[in-house]
Order: C-alpha cells, then structure tokens, then sequence
C-alpha cells in the first residue's frame, strides 16, 4: 500500500492519515495494521497517568524535550476526554504541545476515548504500533486521568508513570484503588508546593505494604515541570526501569502478555460483532424476548443453544 510504504520512509502526513484511518475504522485500517505489523516492536512505550490537574501534559512535554537532548524520537498519543458533541477528542492536550510541533523528531496526536471505561481507547494500542513502525524510539501514551480504571495503561506499556501532585486534599485518595500497583516509578510533579515531603512518605509507605515489590523498588521522583526542573532524573528513572526489565526478562514477558490480551480482545470485539448482526438483530431474537418477558422460557437454556448455533 502507498500510505504504509509512506510511512515506513518517514513521511509525518502518512502517520497521520493512517492513525485517522484507524481511529475512524475506513476500509482500508485493517490492511495497514497488516502490512505495518512486521515492523513494530521496536519502539519503547512508556505510560504517564495520575489525577486530572497533576500536570501530566507539562511533564510529557518536559520528558520530550529532554529525550529529544539525547538523540531519541519520540511519538506521543495524548488520550482527551470525548467531545459529546463530535465524538472527537477535546484537543487541550495538543494545544498545550503546540510547541513540540515545530520539530521533526517528535509526533503529537491527540485521541478521544469515546467512552472506553478505562480512559484509554481501543485505537490507542494501534496508534503506538503505527509510531512505532515509523521509527519513533520512544512512544508517550499520556492518559487522560479519570481514577481507578487507569488501570488499563498496563495494557499498552512498558514502563508506567504515575504523576500526582501535593496539596489534593486526601492526597493519597488520589493514588489508591489499583494506580499505586501500577505503578513502575512515581513522580511528584509541583514539588515546589507545601504537603511534598508529606505525600513522599505516604507513597514510601504504601510501596512498604505491596510484597510484590521485591526485584524493582519503583522510585519516587520530584519534579517542578513548568520550569524544566527535576526531569532529567526522571528520564534516568525509566531508563533504569529499562535496563531491568532487560536485564531480568520482564520485558519479554510483558510485551508476550500484551499480545495475548490485544489478540484476546481482538476476538472478543469480533464475536461480539457476529453475535449482533446475526443473533441480537434478527426477528427470531425479538420473538425470543417476549417468550423470556411472558416467562414462557428461561434465560439460561436459550443462551446455551444460542452459543451451541454460533460455535457451528
């Protein structure tokens, strides 16, 4: 195809139509994901995540920049809250970026979740093979920060980031429910706040009570990201995370894990797609309901042969 030999020689327009092919679902998304697939795995993925107003775009753009110093490229997917009214990303993250654009080596693209419950859209995972194929080094997933099923960053990368900030009330609150697992290394973003050192012990605290953390102790970062301050050693951070997972074969294990789960989602998405077009939408199925609501039959025996249909 044109646009996947486009994009594997670099050209910034082919990336971009083809995450917009894949993001709206035309025709031809199928076909380039199949032609690019040989040429991901490459790229390293790292996940930024944490509460809204922890300052996460400011510190991506800081994280860019800073990668950008060592001779890195870097592709970011910004997921945005879903516009009720286009179903497209509200595009605050972009706009925050505007001047990352101006360089060639870094790739901003802004995705809506439409509605996906875990804040990351199902496109995302596509959008960072796409990047990936285009020979970014390293790829940003920054999500947009809507609480405990941020858990999904897991899914899509190698190293997660969780970003909170002092002074949120009930601090902790902020980092409970799952995120804390997640968390690979921590980062106090508006350091320069009062309520710092309090939140860096409840964090050292709360990373006392996990057993698992045994191999990779994740360390707890300081940064000031709107003066530039504290970067570096968070760079320093996930490159040591990096190493480990190298060095101890995690890496492998989690990208195995990723594609059992996108393949598995993959077939979910599929199986529930036929289901609809040739069970749920079908005149048999609506005369079955109103066997279920006058209770002429039970739930359970229809669904058994509605599975046994479908499995032939």
């Amino acid at each position: 195809m044109e646009i996947v030999e486009k994009l594997l020689n670099h050209s910034r327009l082919a990336l971009s139509k083809a995450i917009t092919a894949v993001e709206n679902e035309y025709d031809d998304a199928v076909k380039i994901m199949t032609e690019i697939y040989p040429h991901t795995g490459n790229a390293y993925v790292l996940g930024i995540t944490g509460p809204p107003g922890a300052g996460k775009s400011t510190l991506t753009d800081g994280l860019a920049k800073e990668y950008r110093k060592r001779g890195k490229t870097v592709g970011i997917v910004a997921i945005d809250p879903t516009s009720p009214y286009s179903g497209g990303a509200i595009l605050g993250d972009r706009i925050r970026m505007m001047d990352l654009m101006s360089d060639e080596g870094i790739f901003v693209r802004s995705m809506a979740t439409r509605g996906s419950l875990g804040g990351l859209s199902q496109k995302t995972g596509d959008a960072v093979k796409l990047m990936d194929a285009f020979g970014m080094d390293v790829i940003i997933v920054e999500t947009v920060g809507v609480g405990q099923s941020e858990v999904d960053i897991v899914k899509t990368a190698d190293t997660s980031m969780v970003v909170v900030i002092p002074g949120m009330g009930d601090d902790i609150q902020a980092i409970k429910a799952g995120i804390l697992e997640i968390g690979d290394l921590f980062t106090i973003n508006k350091a320069d706040r009062e309520g710092t050192d309090k939140l860096n012990i409840e964090i050292e605290m709360m990373l006392e009570l996990n057993p698992e953390r045994v191999a990779w102790r994740p360390p707890i970062n300081r940064t000031i990201a709107s003066k530039g301050i504290g970067i570096e050693a968070v760079i320093d951070s996930i490159e040591a995370h990096k190493n480990y997972l190298i060095e101890s074969g995690r890496l492998a294990e989690i990208r195995r894990a990723r594609i059992k789960n996108e393949v598995t989602a993959m077939l979910n998405d599929r199986v529930n797609r036929y289901i609809d077009k040739n069970v749920v939408e079908t005149p048999e199925f609506e005369e079955t309901v109103r066997k279920l609501q006058t209770r002429e039959i039970e739930p359970y025996s229809v669904v058994d042969k509605i599975v046994g249909n479908v499995l032939k």
